[in-house]
């Protein structure tokens, strides 16, 4: 499977999107580019038209103001990318990633308990 990559700037309009549930054009140039001498209009607009056509965001246009929202959760992309990185490195396996992060102590007692009932629940509909 392709996964779209976003870049450092379509990240950062996304991590905004992704802790609010909706943001004008505006919003998002007024958080990214607090202070900017120069105008960012043009580039904020096309940083959401890029978002829109690669399925990230979904534009509300019932309204006077275009207002966007996430159309990928921060979850399901951070999990297509885990997916694409363990093909990449370990043939699509990811049991040497979460060995890393045991061995490392990466992971709290919570992220363990919640994985040891996400294997459990597996076993059984396996």
């Amino acid at each position: 499977m392709t996964v779209t990559k976003l870049t450092q700037a379509e990240l950062a309009a996304m991590e905004l999107i992704w802790s609010s549930d909706r943001l004008t054009a505006r919003q998002i140039l007024e958080s990214l580019y607090d202070g900017s001498k120069k105008s960012q209009h043009g580039t904020v607009q096309r940083l959401l038209q890029s978002l829109e056509k690669k399925g990230f965001v979904k534009r509300d246009r019932s309204l006077g103001v275009h207002l966007f929202s996430a159309a990928m959760s921060r979850e399901a992309y951070g999990g297509l990318q885990l997916e694409s990185l363990a093909q990449t490195l370990t043939g699509g396996s990811i049991a040497p990633l979460l060995t890393h992060l045991l061995n490392e102590r990466k992971l709290g007692k919570a992220e363990i308990k919640r994985l040891r009932k996400l294997l459990e629940e597996a076993q059984k509909n396996g």
